[in-house]
């Protein structure tokens, strides 16, 4: 099976220019002119990754950002003609995992997808690999060399979630729906004790990752070494 890409643009020259060079890298490709019709090709047909354009009309890229963050675990490139910090920074608190700015080169863009794609099939693998450390999430054990380590439950899922996409921030509202659920009732307090104590027991693995605090943003997790 192809893997299949969504382009989430008004404008057509784009969804032309991005069908073309798309396809004849392999992919296959669903086409939307709003962000309503994109949350209607979402529902209707596996999607892989969505580059979606920020002015939309019907729901704009934002609106459908948090969407596919809500529902769908695919990753996200935003195109918008906005270059201002603001604009970046309200793109990744919806939940994009990369950001371009028109005008863009065409294969700057195929370079990011490719590296996107291959960062998302880690999340399909049941065992997470840093360096010299492991995370098994069928076991939910950690294999650091030869040492193995059991953590707490939420600990680990919280660990395992950053790791599965790694350089990807994570906003402290997105980490409690993610691991406590969307009812949860307590406040984002609750993800920094948890990054403090991961910090904490894995002081040692510094070769490995690093759980960083993005300022105003969250938390993400860089790997340092493959």
């Amino acid at each position: 099976m192809r893997l299949q890409i969504l382009i989430a643009d008004d404008d057509p020259h784009i969804r032309e220019l991005l069908r073309f060079l798309l396809k004849k890298e392999g992919y296959a490709v669903k086409e939307a002119e709003d962000g309503e019709h994109a949350s209607l090709l979402l529902e209707q047909e596996q999607i892989h990754l969505a580059v979606v354009d920020v002015m939309m009309p019907a729901k704009n890229g934002w609106e459908l950002c948090k969407e596919i963050r809500k529902f769908y675990d695919i990753p996200v490139i935003m195109l918008t003609a906005k270059g201002e910090l603001e604009d970046k920074e309200k793109g990744f608190l919806s939940g994009t995992d990369d950001y371009l700015v028109k005008p863009f080169e065409p294969k700057e863009l195929l370079f990011r997808i490719k590296a996107l794609l291959r960062r998302y099939q880690m999340v399909s693998s049941a065992v997470i690999q840093l360096g010299q450390t492991q995370i098994d999430r069928k076991s939910y054990e950690i294999l650091c060399g030869d040492d193995k380590r059991v953590i707490p439950l939420k600990e680990f899922e919280l660990l395992a979630q950053l790791a599965s996409h790694p350089g990807r921030i994570f906003t402290r509202e997105q980490l409690l729906r993610l691991i406590w659920g969307s009812d949860y009732e307590g406040d984002s307090r609750t993800i920094d004790v948890h990054i403090k104590r991961l910090r904490e027991r894995f002081t040692d693995r510094g070769d490995d990752f690093v759980i960083t605090t993005v300022r105003g943003l969250g938390y993400k997790l860089e790997a340092l070494s493959s």
